[in-house]
């Protein structure tokens, strides 16, 4: 026990030495235990902020999807955006040269890109802006349309008062320089396109009516001055026998000069009948085609500006601008070229008509429908009808009273190369008014021919009556100018006829040809002396075989060779039955003497 007390006291020393930092030891730990709930606390705060974070993060990540696919619709209706604004904004400029300045030359770029924004305002009914400036460009197309109106009426206004006008230039230079603005017409104001079209048909008609009047006229007094009534070939003067080269060349387009309205004033002028119908028919072709070529430029049925089209964006994939029809519009310059080169006038005034004509395949415009073929044609024809009836009653003086054959094949042959010029100039109404006229020669032609192998045949038959009553009676001199007028007829239809597939003509100069034949015949059957009969028969024939050889400078065509054999072979008929005769006549005379 002893022992134990001191252990126990020892140790009661022991912590009670230790007492304090016992308690220190206490106060820091109830501390600590203190500072870990604290600590829990805020964890558990902490924890429960991360997770209101983490949904806020959550939630900021859609909404940052959302923006960024917001963002990609954005940039993707951009351009289209910006190509919309651009298309529908009428620029002040723009509206002050419509509304402030007079038609002129800023005015074709300043139509296209108005007409651009109107196209474009109209297809984009669905936005609010496009409607908005619907009313602006409306009454902007109104006020454009009405200066149009002046303007182009104003331009037409030189053609209807005066036929001295260069009509050449007022199409070239100034209406097809200016045929852009026509064409926002017809697209944005038909109503006021069919007014200037139908002021400049009436204009044209005039002046075309008044031009070929006057000019028709001159021709007229100058074939009245040299009257050719037609003579059967039995009645020709002999004069008339010899192969006349100049008036054949009035046959083809490159001949002789036209015959100019001046020419009239001088009273001693005188011109063959063929070749005023050439000169009419030049100055006709040459301006009907010209204005045909215009009338397609200018009149035909207008695109809408391409690029309309490919402005409409992807705000409206569905919508469609209609268009018209396309069709090509030459430059000036090939509009140009389509005339021909030499002049002719209406009191005055040139136009072109004649000449070297060059290719007009791909510059003079193809109209790409019957629709708009059909009012070209009808177009043209109200221009160009009183040219027409002019044409039509000059050819009626021409052919009545009756030509002689030779001047009516070379103004057949004349026509026939007016409609293949016309052809190449395409223009359908004026070739088929050409080809009329040649089906209406035709006929003339044929009657002429039955008349002059009628007048063989009644001359061989000494006939002297009726018609004939002038022919003259049957004398070597009779049948040599026949045999001379037939050679001439040969000769100038050769001339005239490249392809020896010619029926018509080569069946008229066969039967012409037996006539004569038998006329020569007839002549010499009342000779009885077999060597005088060769002979006068011979001498005949050489007349013919001469005259072909030194006729013509066609040597290589078919007929005329044909024509040269046979003759020459008659001829040798004829001089082997003198030889014969000749050898003969010596024996019978011997055995007379013996």
């Amino acid at each position: 026990m002893s022992t134990n007390e001191p252990d126990s006291r020892s140790q009661a020393d022991f912590y009670q030495e230790r007492a304090k930092e016992f308690v220190e030891l206490h106060d820091q730990v109830e501390t600590s235990v203190h500072l870990l709930d604290s600590l829990e606390s805020f964890l558990s705060t902490f924890q429960k902020d991360l997770d209101a974070v983490a949904g806020q993060i959550s939630e900021l990540q859609d909404r940052s999807k959302d923006i960024e696919g917001r963002l990609k619709s954005r940039r993707r209706i951009e351009r289209p955006l910006s190509s919309l604004l651009s298309d529908i904004t009428i620029a002040p400029s723009l509206a002050a040269t419509i509304l402030d300045t007079n038609v002129g030359e800023p005015w074709l770029e300043a139509i296209e890109q108005f007409e651009k924004r109107l196209i474009t305002s109209r297809s984009r009914t669905r936005v609010k802006a496009a409607r908005d400036l619907g009313e602006v460009a409306e009454g902007l197309r109104i006020v454009a349309a009405t200066k149009l109106r002046g303007f182009f009426l104003a331009l037409f206004q030189p053609i209807r008062t005066s036929v001295t006008t260069n009509m050449q230039v007022i199409q070239t230079s100034v209406l097809l320089k200016y045929s852009p603005l026509f064409g926002f017409l017809q697209r944005q104001a038909p109503t006021v396109a069919n007014e200037l079209q139908r002021a400049y048909v009436g204009a044209a008609r005039v002046y075309y009516e008044t031009g070929f009047r006057r000019y028709a006229r001159s021709l007229t007094w100058i074939k009245a001055r040299t009257p050719e009534k037609f003579e059967p070939i039995a009645s020709i003067d002999e004069r008339q026998a010899e192969l006349n080269l100049d008036r054949l060349q009035h046959a083809k387009i490159d001949g002789p000069g036209v015959t100019l309205s001046f020419m009239a004033d001088n009273k001693t002028h005188k011109e063959p009948v063929e070749g005023l119908l050439r000169s009419l028919f030049l100055v006709f072709m040459d301006n009907a085609t010209a204005e045909y070529t215009f009338i397609s430029s200018f009149f035909a049925s207008s695109p809408s500006p391409p690029s309309v089209e490919a402005s409409l964006s992807l705000l409206t994939p569905t919508a469609v601008v209609p268009t018209p029809t396309m069709m090509a519009t030459p430059d000036t310059i090939a509009f140009a070229e389509s005339r021909s080169p030499v002049t002719s006038e209406y009191e005055g005034s040139s136009r072109q008509v004649s000449g070297a004509m060059p290719g007009l395949g791909g510059v003079v415009p193809a109209v790409s429908t019957k629709e708009d073929q059909a009012l070209v044609d009808a177009i043209w024809r109200q221009a160009m009808d009183p040219v027409m009836e002019y044409c039509q009653n000059f050819v009626k003086t021409v052919l009545d009273p009756m030509p002689g054959a030779i001047p009516l094949l070379t103004m057949i042959r004349l026509t026939e190369e007016i409609v293949t010029e016309i052809q190449k100039r395409r223009c359908p109404p004026a070739e088929n008014f050409i080809f009329g006229i040649r089906i209406q020669m035709w006929p003339v032609f044929q009657k002429a021919m039955h008349e002059h192998i009628e007048s063989l045949k009644k001359l061989a038959e000494g006939t002297n009556s009726g018609y004939f009553s002038r022919t003259s009676p049957m004398t070597d001199a009779t049948v040599t100018k026949a045999a001379r007028h037939y050679v001439n007829f040969f000769n100038s239809f050769v001339c005239l006829t490249e392809h020896e597939e010619e029926t018509m003509i080569f069946s008229n100069l066969q039967r012409l040809r037996d006539e004569l034949t038998k006329l020569m015949n007839r002549h010499t059957e009342k000779i009885t002396d077999v060597v005088t009969k060769a002979t006068a028969q011979s001498a005949l024939y050489e007349v013919i075989l001469q005259g072909l050889s030194r006729g013509t400078q066609h040597t290589a065509h078919l007929k005329l060779q044909k024509e040269i054999a046979h003759w020459a072979y008659l001829d040798e008929e004829a001089k082997r039955k003198i030889v014969s005769a000749g050898q003969s006549h010596p024996r019978r005379s011997d055995m007379q003497h013996a």
